[in-house]
């Protein structure tokens, strides 16, 4: 049984998992917030919650399946993959399949029960994720951009299921929408480019093709940085637009900063121990930002 579930978890990226739906999670509870301002809901939908939680987590679960049945060859030459279930010939493909189509249909079931858009976006995700951006990853190092899109439909999919099926949408909430889509958007360049430099020796005996030059070189780092810094003022949209106050104007730029020094620090030092930093560093900036954005949206 341990085995099991410890398959499971590698199967299913666990920790990428909970990562989207707790984005997700946060972002309905800001939406069921602004439906309770405008008295379109007694309080909070938590029966909702638990729903995007359950169907969120199943959706992203099957993307992660179907991503590891594609590449199950191309696991098995890398270090840090090698171990996971399908690869290591603990479990086949037919039952990878199995698991990822159930899954995949009970998630996109339960979101849609929510509303039709978040059904539809879910399905979306699964797919741009697990045919785009998957097969793009040994051709291009435009797969991150393809990849970013998915990664950052979380809290875009989290706020418009709470607005359920209302018909009284706003232009705020398109708004917001948009905005949470582009703040997690915007972060996972860094995220992804400094999980790259760390792993390019292991993701090249794959032929993936991540860091913006496909090398770890001075223009892959200045790229890096780049994105870390553009990320700071697209964080204090929130602020701008009204829905975030100046709490999450002070977090934003704090850690927007402290990103971008360790992305300077990989710049100047073109070293893995920096690359380290600002990867762990970007584990942090996202959760502690958005939920100091809840905070702030649900003070005002």
């Amino acid at each position: 049984m341990r085995q099991y579930i410890a398959d499971f978890s590698k199967l299913i990226k666990f920790r990428l998992t909970f990562l989207v739906v707790f984005s997700a999670s946060i972002t309905f509870l800001m939406g069921s917030k602004m439906q309770v301002s405008r008295g379109d809901l007694p309080g909070i939908d938590w029966t909702g919650w638990l729903i995007l939680i359950a169907g969120g987590f199943f959706v992203t679960s099957a993307a992660n399946c179907f991503n590891e049945i594609i590449e199950k060859d191309l696991d098995k030459l890398m270090t840090r993959t090698k171990d996971r279930p399908m690869p290591a010939g603990r479990m086949t493909t037919g039952q990878g399949l199995v698991m990822g189509l159930v899954m995949g249909m009970l998630g996109t079931w339960l979101l849609g029960k929510l509303n039709l858009e978040t059904g539809l976006l879910s399905v979306f995700s699964i797919l741009l994720y697990a045919f785009a951006y998957t097969p793009l990853k040994r051709k291009s190092p435009i797969a991150v951009f393809v990849g970013a899109i998915p990664g950052a439909l979380p809290p875009l999919i989290g706020y418009i299921a709470a607005l359920g099926h209302s018909t009284s949408f706003q232009p705020i909430d398109y708004t917001i929408a948009i905005v949470l889509f582009l703040v997690q958007f915007v972060w996972q360049f860094p995220h992804f480019w400094a999980i790259a430099w760390v792993l390019d020796d292991d993701y090249k005996k794959a032929g993936f093709r991540l860091l913006p030059t496909t090398k770890r070189d001075k223009t892959s780092a200045l790229i890096t940085l780049l994105s870390s810094i553009i990320l700071i003022p697209v964080s204090l949209l929130p602020t701008f637009y009204g829905f975030g106050g100046y709490y999450i104007a002070g977090v934003s730029i704090i850690a927007g900063l402290i990103f971008s020094w360790y992305a300077l620090r990989l710049y100047l030092d073109l070293d893995l121990v920096s690359a380290r930093k600002l990867m762990f560093c970007s584990f942090f900036y996202l959760p502690i930002v958005q939920l100091v954005l809840l905070f702030d949206f649900l003070t005002q």
